[in-house]
């Protein structure tokens, strides 16, 4: 039975509307349910629709993503080119080329259809907010693109396309674990302060047979409680509305839990995990690189913090099964 979990309000935009969108995002077609999925998270709140808004999704085509100083034309120009049978590249030349204001420097597309098994494409502008990057890649029967700006680093790119490559089951089970591989704390810098990876979250999955007003799954957190990281609240959506059969995406992340001790730590941190690690990398709040250390396929390592300053750090853990983990460290 088809679930329709957010009747939300037709939003037709008719004059441009400009929005400094700091945003993460995936959107990725599985070639053989023919499913088109569209999933992110920013620190931007957009009152009436959520960061949601930077979603376009064809039902058994594709989907696109239109961030970073986001305008209305520019997608509605993207929509238009995927109904003409446009290929991604097409669609992100074209939209370069036909910016709503002759200057896509700002702008960051994600693109990916359906035809000869899946097709992707990306394209980030020189002006988007650092750090920003993308990531495009298929796999199996997946074709996905991953894209973001005002990040902490390289490293929430990389976690989150380590989730959707490593978490079995459906699109949408894969698209969850994305988005909680990138719950870290500024995942979105501009939310350090709040202490939580965004402000708003949304996860969207379209069946073939779907009209683009009766998504199968279309979840929207427009702004979480204060303190609540909206990745979480996201989370207690999918969980009602969505069961992931084989591994649940909790357990997706417990197999990969390291733990490390003490923390808060003086000048040394024991990491334990039982599963072997092979690289550490531990990145200050302001997104640069403290240690960046590879470690000998074991599961036990010991790490000195005694030349670090005080204060808050990001440790990744990088696993021999390809998974990664990210925690905070506070050093007192």
């Amino acid at each position: 039975m088809k679930k329709n979990f957010l009747t939300a309000c037709s939003f037709l935009i008719s004059v441009s509307i400009a929005v400094s969108q700091d945003t993460f995002s995936i959107v990725a077609v599985d070639s053989v349910t023919r499913e088109v999925g569209s999933a992110g998270a920013s620190c931007i709140v957009i009152a009436i629709n959520g960061v949601r808004i930077i979603s376009d999704v064809h039902p058994g085509v594709g989907a696109i993503h239109t961030q970073a100083y986001y305008y209305a034309g520019n997608q509605n120009h993207g929509k238009t080119y995927m109904n003409l049978g446009y290929s991604p590249q097409q669609i992100i030349d074209s939209l370069v080329a036909n910016d709503i204001q002759n200057d896509p420097s700002y702008r960051q597309y994600g693109v990916v259809d359906l035809v000869d098994g899946g097709r992707s494409a990306a394209y980030t502008g020189s002006n988007c907010d650092d750090y920003k990057s993308h990531i495009t890649g298929s796999y199996s029967t997946f074709t996905y693109s991953i894209q973001g700006n005002t990040l902490l680093g390289q490293f929430i790119l990389d976690s989150m396309e380590s989730r959707f490559l490593n978490t079995p089951g459906p699109l949408a089970c894969k698209l969850m674990a994305v988005l909680q591989g990138a719950k870290v704390i500024g995942a979105d810098n501009r939310c350090i302060d709040d202490s939580t990876s965004s402000l708003g979250a949304f996860l969207r999955i379209a069946k073939p047979e779907d009209t683009l007003g009766t998504l199968s799954l279309d979840l929207n957190v427009i702004s979480a409680p204060a303190g609540m990281d909206p990745i979480d609240s996201l989370q207690t959506l999918f969980s009602a509305a969505f069961t992931c059969q084989n591994v649940g995406v909790e357990e997706i992340s417990s197999l990969s839990q390291i733990r490390i001790t003490p923390n808060p730590a003086a000048d040394r941190i024991t990491l334990t995990s039982q599963t072997a690690m092979n690289r550490i990398e531990i990145f200050s709040m302001a997104g640069m690189t403290l240690l960046d250390e590879p470690i000998a396929a074991v599961k036990e390592k010991e790490i000195d913090l005694s030349n670090f300053h005080r204060g808050i750090v990001l440790a990744q853990i990088a696993f021999m099964n390809g998974m990664r983990e990210n925690k905070l460290i506070v050093i007192q």
